[in-house]
């Protein structure tokens, strides 16, 4: 495979190039992203996924010299940097799998041999794009959007990342304060403490746990699943779409992302305390339906649990819960699930509601 370059998304007028987690006609696209023309024969769950698999086939287009992306985050960069370093990408192949799979979808499984490496290889990235650029979603309130500082992003971890993947340890002040959080509340969500309700013929899965933990420890029980409702004690509650339901996965049918207005005006009609139900749109990467959810902006929204503030309901987890299952249950009645579900087929969903 020839030597690579990775270019800004903004140059894709003049250049074709590999696409890497977004979508643009200009090139080859290995995206995840729903609708995005991937080809068939390599689709999987992640864009990272979807890259090795593309390497490992050697297909065609491949031969393109750059390679972009409109963002940054965990499994843009993994797919960026393994088409850039294909032979070592294709060496800890199973790795950066685990890597895209715990960024994107925050699906930590520490049984996986390799998911404790990968964990610290995504701290080390969160923390460091923390401390020198900014939060993933943060730069909807700047200037210059995404698509042009995430460059900055790109520029700083692709040469770095080699040396971290060979030895995370030579980063372990980076990385270990977050890793020893979401070790933590791993053993929360594994503990007497957390109990779990499985509803799989409506993808919804209730986590009740005494207090939030970080999102890599709440959702490490949720795979399979595509709605996460979490009960706190004192009746405070989160639900919330995964990002599983906002791309195309390969691995299993899915069930349409259905508009939470309904679901918010059923609770508002029974919450008494002073603050109301709200709701993103379904189009958002992980809409929240929570008390007062229209004082986060997206940067808030998608940070950890245990940086938001989550609010008592007057609405006693019996009863939540039972309207929240209800809810889905008759909604779902008439849809069956399915690969590939097109946004324009969801929101005619939500414009029937």
């Amino acid at each position: 495979m020839s030597k690579k370059q990775f270019i800004p998304f903004s140059e894709l007028k003049e250049k074709k190039a590999i696409v890497v987690d977004s979508t643009h006609p200009n090139g080859l696209t290995l995206s995840h992203w729903r609708g995005a023309p991937t080809p068939d024969e390599l689709r999987d769950d992640t864009s990272a996924a979807i890259v090795l698999n593309a390497i490992r086939n050697n297909i065609p287009g491949l031969e393109l010299p750059y390679v972009t992306a409109n963002h940054f985050d965990i499994d843009g960069f993994v797919g960026v940097w393994s088409l850039l370093n294909p032979e070592l990408a294709l060496e800890h192949e199973e790795l950066l799998r685990q890597m895209a799979l715990i960024g994107d979808f925050r699906e930590l499984d520490l049984n996986h041999p390799l998911a404790g490496e990968a964990l610290k290889l995504v701290c080390w990235i969160n923390a460091r794009e923390r401390e020198l650029f900014y939060k993933p979603f943060a730069a909807d309130e700047m200037e210059e959007k995404e698509v042009i500082q995430c460059v900055k992003k790109f520029e700083y971890f692709l040469p770095r990342f080699k040396q971290v993947l060979k030895d995370p340890d030579w980063e372990r002040g980076a990385w270990e304060d977050e890793v020893g959080d979401v070790l933590l509340g791993y053993r929360t969500m594994y503990s007497p403490a957390t109990r779990l309700t499985r509803h799989p013929e409506i993808g919804l899965i209730i986590i009740e746990t005494t207090e939030p933990v970080h999102y890599y420890s709440l959702f490490s029980r949720t795979s399979g699943f595509d709605i996460v409702l979490t009960c706190y004690d004192n009746n405070r509650y989160e639900l919330e779409y995964k990002y599983t339901s906002w791309v195309d996965i390969s691995s299993r049918p899915t069930l349409p992302r259905l508009p939470l207005a309904p679901l918010a005006a059923k609770l508002n009609a029974l919450e008494k305390s002073n603050r109301t139900w709200t709701y993103d749109a379904v189009t958002e990467t992980g809409p929240l339906l929570r008390l007062q959810g229209d004082t986060l902006n997206r940067e808030e929204a998608y940070d950890n649990p245990t940086q938001r503030e989550i609010y008592s309901s007057t609405i006693e987890a019996t009863d939540l819960k039972k309207i929240v299952v209800e809810h889905y249950r008759k909604a779902n009645q008439s849809i069956t699930p399915k690969y590939n579900w097109t946004w324009k087929e969801v929101k005619a969903l939500g414009y029937q509601e």
